[in-house]
This record gives structure tokens, sequence and C-alpha cells, in this order.
């Protein structure tokens, strides 16, 4: 039985939502309320209500007569999101610049450090959970709320475009000076530098998708 924190609709919100991350419903399987109950230990309403809140942030969507299902993003929507990212996370690096501390500092150096181990062993998931924390890293030190908010529903949507690049080879090694570039701005208090490097970072992402789908639409 799965532990409810004290509002249920809630906890049933970050289990769906934490399930739909990891791949356990695939885009376009249907949500079926009575699963949803049975697995969940929760009722009708609330998982109802859990649906609902899940389609507003982007991950579920409604069919006349069907019911829920997970939305599948497609690649074209997962560039358009890249690119509504690239500006949110820009002004982020930005902020993180202007007010980073000695001891967030050595957290990011930390985290790039972690990086490179991970490219010298060819270990692009781990490589990808560590680009994940930075990128979460530069958040918190920019302390915005209202891009924090709409990045995590941004980046919710694309986590299975994110983890297919991931998986492309030498990828990673595109990706780890960028992220070095940002960390090293960001390091220097140059917000300026620090948000050019974001950009140019994410603009390559967006690069990279639009290769995976030249790539799909190939005879």
């Amino acid at each position: 039985m799965t532990r409810m924190a004290e509002d249920p609709r809630t906890a049933v919100v970050e289990e769906v939502r934490a399930a739909i991350l990891q791949g356990e419903y695939a885009p376009n399987q249907r949500l079926i309320e009575t699963d949803l109950c049975e697995r969940f230990s929760t009722s009708r309403f609330i998982a109802r209500a859990a649906l609902q809140e899940l389609s507003a942030q982007g991950l579920v969507e409604f069919q006349r007569n069907r019911g829920a299902r997970v939305r599948d993003i497609s690649l074209d929507e997962a560039i358009e999101i890249t690119q509504v990212r690239k500006l949110l996370e820009g002004l982020e690096a930005a902020r993180a610049a202007e007010r980073v501390t000695r001891a967030q500092a050595a957290e990011l150096r930390a985290i790039v450090k972690d990086m490179r181990a991970a490219v010298g062993s060819a270990e692009p998931l781990r490589y990808s959970e560590l680009n994940a924390r930075l990128h979460a890293a530069i958040r918190d030190i920019a302390a915005h709320q209202t891009s924090a908010r709409l990045l995590q529903q941004l980046r919710d949507q694309t986590v299975r475009h994110r983890f297919s690049l991931s998986l492309v080879p030498g990828r990673s090694l595109v990706s780890l000076p960028q992220h070095e570039a940002i960390v090293a701005a960001v390091i220097a208090r140059d917000p300026v530098a620090a948000e050019q490097a974001m950009h140019e970072h994410l603009q390559s992402v967006i690069n990279a998708f639009e290769a995976l789908r030249a790539a799909a639409t190939r005879p």
C-alpha cells in the first residue's frame, strides 16, 4: 500500500506523475480511475482530481468518451518547449550568477566534476542524472519562483525525449563543455556570459532534437 501525505490528492498527483516520468505509464496509455484507486489506495473522486491536475501540467489529456491517457509529446512540441526553456533558463543562469555563494559555487564544481567522471567511464544514464541535478542547482540558486514552476512542467513534458537524447552516441561529449561554460560563468558572477552559455547549450539541445526528428522521418 502506498503511503499518503496529509493531502491525499497531492500525494496521488505526485505518485502518478512519478510513474509517468519513470516510464511506468507509456505515452497514449489509458489511465483508468479504478486502476489508480486500487494502486494508490484512494477514492475515484481523488483519482479524478489528480488526473485533472496532471492534465493542467501537460502530462495527461482527456479524450471525449474515452477518459484520460498519458499525453504523447511529439518531437515538434519538444523543440518548441526547449525554445521556451532556453529563454527561462537563460534568465535563471543570469540570476544565479548574481546570487551564487561560495558554498553553492563549490556544489556546482562538484557536480561538473562528477559529470566529467561519468563521461570518462561512459555512463550516459549517470551523466543524464547529473545533468538534471546541475540544472536544478542553478534553478535553486536563481530563486525565481515563477520560472522554476514553469520549467518544472516543461522539463517533465520532455522527459522521454531527453532520455532518448542522452543515449545518442557522443552526446555527452558535446554537452559537457557547454555545462562547464555555464558553471564557469555563474561562478565568475558574470550574468551576461552565464545567460549566453545557457542559451548556447539549449540551442544545442534544440539542434539535437531536430536531428532526431530528421532521422525519424528519413525513408
